[in-house]
């Protein structure tokens, strides 16, 4: 197949700045070089390339928006969702790992941590000497954060954690986890340590999607941590819903990636797939696939664009953010379908990136909040009235 040359039908280009584009081309660059390569060896296997996370890290996507003194690149937020575009062009399980790393590590222990917390573990994170991890999802409450059961309480010298977290990205590999917890009733944040006592992370194995991603339960069994490891600014569910805000954000960005490079398969394959003496791309049926995926992946960069500039003025609200990450990603998901059937047989081999972005997509429309939750609060947004029970 032709190098990837980009999806851009409305000129979206032309309303970007030059440091954008240079910050979009360098990681589509490296996801043509050292992504593409090796992913489809790694989502037959169900390992992660770790190998790449230092890569990664020398480039600044991790904690991209985060300020220069912590080791961060200080970019604004559109550049920092033309990497994680670019990123899951690649593979679902890249971005997710670049995004936990930012947007529900490094995001929390800013926005929430002392100065001893920031200044410790910050320039750690950035440059992937440490991995982070997000524990919220429990066994038996998703969509029903607030139901949590893991608990703190308070005892001399720390706090003992007692619970578990599931369906944890990065969970087994990561040095820290970013853990919230009922303390007193009230939730707040903990920073809990790899090798802690009482501490286990085992990897969840049996996926078929996320297969390049590592997946993880947290179990806490009488773990007790220091004091100075409770995010001291956090109070409440607004306190992790604020992170993933940061979370979807990326991912609505991420999911036009995998929209791209699955149209672009489909294009160029029919393009070159000849039946009744000619390509299938001049049947108006396989015309008609290909307009919608390219008219969706437009409509969703516009999306993505407006909401990061609003993002960069302090003025996006969380309700966008749920209606760029429900739209996008619900469309990606039937690009990949569509792309699929153009390929016809051949689309389900991985000669092909069409079926893993497809599988992997399954999963990111369901993590980060539901199709259907992001549905009720966008909802209860322009009618006032919740409809959650």
């Amino acid at each position: 197949m032709p190098k990837f040359q980009g999806v851009d039908y409305y000129n979206i280009d032309a309303l970007l700045s030059e440091d954008e584009i240079l910050v979009r081309n360098t990681v589509r660059e490296f996801v043509d070089d050292n992504v593409l390569p090796v992913i489809e060896k790694h989502n037959r296997a169900g390992t992660f390339p770790a190998h790449l996370i230092k890569q990664m890290a020398e480039l600044g996507l991790f904690g991209a928006t985060l300020p220069a003194k912590y080791g961060c690149a200080e970019l604004n937020n559109v550049a920092y969702g033309l990497m994680m575009q670019e990123l899951e062009r690649g593979d679902s399980g890249i971005r997710s790992f670049a995004s936990v790393q930012s947007g529900l590590v490094m995001f929390p222990v800013f926005a929430f941590g002392s100065e001893e917390q920031k200044d410790y573990w910050l320039p750690k994170l950035a440059t992937g000497e440490k991995i982070g991890c997000f524990g919220l999802t429990e066994p038996d409450f998703g969509s029903n954060p607030g139901g949590m059961i893991t608990h703190a309480e308070k005892k001399s010298g720390g706090y003992v954690l007692n619970g578990a977290k599931m369906w944890i990205t990065n969970g087994t590999i990561a040095d820290v986890a970013v853990v919230w917890a009922k303390l007193d009733g009230e939730i707040k944040g903990f920073l809990v340590e790899k090798g802690t006592k009482g501490y286990e992370a085992p990897e969840m194995h049996g996926k078929h999607s996320l297969r390049a991603s590592v997946t993880s339960e947290l179990v806490f069994q009488d773990c007790l941590i220091p004091g100075k490891n409770l995010l001291p600014k956090t109070g409440g569910l607004k306190s992790p819903l604020m992170c993933l805000s940061q979370a979807r954000y990326g991912i609505a960005w991420g999911a036009l990636g995998a929209a791209m490079a699955c149209y672009d398969a489909a294009l160029q394959y029919s393009l070159s797939r000849v039946q009744f003496d000619k390509p299938i791309a001049s049947f108006q049926m396989t015309q008609e696939k290909l307009v919608y995926m390219v008219t969706e992946i437009t409509k969703g960069q516009l999306l993505c664009l407006q909401l990061g500039r609003l993002k960069d003025q302090d003025r996006a609200k969380f309700t966008q953010i749920c209606m760029a990450k429900r739209n996008n990603v619900y469309h990606a998901l039937e690009i990949a379908r569509t792309a699929r059937e153009i390929l016809g047989a051949n689309g389900i081999l991985d000669e092909y990136p069409v079926m893993r972005h497809a599988a992997n997509l399954e999963s990111v429309k369901t993590y980060e909040g539901t199709h259907e939750m992001h549905t009720l609060i966008i909802g209860e947004d322009i009618t006032g009235i919740a409809a959650f029970n």
